[in-house]
């Protein structure tokens, strides 16, 4: 997992309460367990006119005008703003690749699914909670200034707007490590490797017999 670093990124606003990870990528995309490939297919339903499929070429499919991620002042946006519960539903985590995949770095909403949220921790992806009427502030900057970009500072825990004001946000520290090293769970267990193999030879002291001899 890529380490997070501090970065300048645009914002594109998606104004809908409790986006559901159906929405974010349908299922008849689930069926690949790879981390890659599903930017194309993200909010499929509301991203094209037409129905998706899985290994589709999206790049002749029919766009949906009116969707946020389609308008040429988005193009390229690696911030999400987003509405209250967002991520709910199911607990796919293919709802975080396909996100990652597309190229956005950071969520930004009033609330999160606790499942979603834990996902984005442990793929690299970084969600940030703010109040209520901080996020109502910055939906209405972000479609007032076509070209409105935030730079998000994790080691400080803060936003910065074009107009130079700062927003701090709160997140675990824990969480705050593991994204800062781009560690994901296999590289946190495996910093415990010599205190692993360590146990594993004392309880074949102590139980040869749990240790079959390998021929």
């Amino acid at each position: 997992m890529k380490s997070f670093e501090k970065f300048t990124g645009l914002v594109a606003p998606l104004d809908r309460p409790n986006v559901d990870t159906d929405a974010i990528i349908p299922k008849q995309f689930l069926k690949s367990i790879r981390r890659t490939g599903f930017g194309p297919y993200l909010f499929d339903e509301w991203r094209y006119l037409d129905h998706g499929e899985p290994d589709m070429d999206c790049s002749g499919r029919p766009l949906n005008p009116d969707f946020v991620l389609n308008q040429p002042r988005y193009q390229g946006a690696e911030i999400l703003l987003a509405r209250d519960n967002f991520g709910c539903g199911s607990s796919r985590e293919h709802a975080v690749w396909a996100l990652a995949d597309y190229g956005i770095r950071v969520v930004i909403a009033p609330s999160f699914a606790d499942i979603f949220y834990s996902n984005c921790g442990k793929n690299g992806l970084l969600a940030i909670t703010l109040p209520s009427g901080e996020i109502d502030r910055l939906f209405r900057e972000v479609e007032a200034s076509e070209g409105y970009r935030l730079t998000v500072d994790l080691e400080s825990q803060t936003l910065t707007t074009p107009a130079g004001e700062v927003i701090p946000f709160e997140i675990d520290p824990a969480l705050k490590e593991r994204l800062l090293q781009g560690l994901d769970d296999i590289a946190i267990t495996l910093q415990h490797a010599d205190e692993i193999r360590a146990y594993e030879a004392r309880r074949a002291r102590e139980a040869p017999w749990l240790f079959p001899a390998r021929e």
